[in-house]
C-alpha cells in the first residue's frame, strides 16, 4: 500500500473549502495527474455520487462512501489494477480552514508485489498534486 497525506492551510472558510474539495470534478483543476473528471451519478457533491477520473491514463470510478458537510468526504475507486481510498477532511482554523487530503493506493491481485515501488512513484505524483492544491486554495502547505 502507498499512502500520501497533505495538509493545506487556506483562508477559505470551512464551508467553501469543503464545497470545492467534495466536488471531485475539481480534482482536474489542481491535480496534474488527473486528465479529466466527470460526474456520472448524482447532481453535485453528495453521498453515493460517482465520478470518472482519468488518472494518469487509467480510468477510475470514484464513489462517495461518506459525505459529512462541512467536515469529511470519503471516496473509493477500484479497477483491475489499483484500489484508491481518498479521505478529505476540512477543519476550521480561525476564519479559514485546514484541508487534509489522505490517499491510500493499493495494487490489486498479483500486482501487490509492486506495492513498495508504488510508494516511491506515489510520492512524486502526490507532491505535484499538493503543489497544485496549495495554489488552487491560495494556501500554505503544512505537511
Amino acid at each position: 500500500m502507498a499512502r500520501y497525506v497533505m495538509r493545506v492551510r487556506t483562508d477559505l472558510p470551512p464551508a467553501e473549502a469543503f464545497a470545492y474539495m467534495s466536488d471531485l470534478r475539481n480534482f482536474a483543476e489542481w491535480d496534474p495527474g488527473v486528465g479529466s473528471a466527470e460526474q456520472v451519478k448524482g447532481d453535485g457533491p453528495g453521498l453515493s455520487t460517482a465520478y470518472d477520473l482519468d488518472a494518469s491514463g487509467s480510468m477510475l470510478r470514484y464513489v462517495v462512501e461518506e459525505y459529512e458537510p462541512p467536515a469529511k468526504v470519503v471516496a473509493t475507486a477500484s479497477n483491475r489494477f489499483i484500489t484508491s481510498v481518498d479521505l478529505i477532511t476540512v477543519e476550521p482554523d480561525g476564519a479559514g480552514s485546514i484541508v487534509t487530503y489522505d490517499a491510500d493506493l493499493t495494487l490489486n491481485g498479483l500486482l501487490k508485489l509492486g506495492d513498495p515501488l508504488l510508494g516511491v512513484a506515489f510520492k512524486r505524483i502526490g507532491d505535484k498534486a499538493a503543489a497544485g492544491l496549495v495554489e488552487k486554495l491560495q494556501g500554505v502547505r503544512l505537511s
